[in-house]
């Protein structure tokens, strides 16, 4: 192996411990808003920078993968989540009586 294979192999094993794979959050109206974290990235960031982007309150909103609520400390990797996996967003509903 040359040297400079040897160097490109190397930079390329840093970059595949935390690489980047991309979000799909999909809202149940079919709203699709793309994301690309590292899988490290807590998704508590992803969740306000897309509550930022909608122009909506963080709180007022829930985000789900697999069914299950996401939590401020989950990342993609504690999740298992894989390039191009989709969470879910719903807006929280208060009330519900007629």
């Amino acid at each position: 192996m040359s040297e400079d294979q040897a160097q490109e192999h190397q930079e390329q094993k840093v970059e595949d411990s935390n690489p980047t794979i991309n979000i799909k959050v999909a809202t149940a109206a079919g709203e699709e808003v793309f994301f690309k974290i590292k899988r490290s990235t807590k998704l508590s960031k992803l969740q306000g920078a897309y509550a930022n982007k909608v122009g909506k309150d963080v709180s007022s909103i829930r985000f789900l993968y697999e069914g299950v609520r996401i939590n401020d400390d989950d990342t993609p990797a504690s999740l298992d989540m894989e390039d191009n996996d989709t969470i879910d967003v719903m807006v929280e509903q208060v009330g519900g009586s007629l």
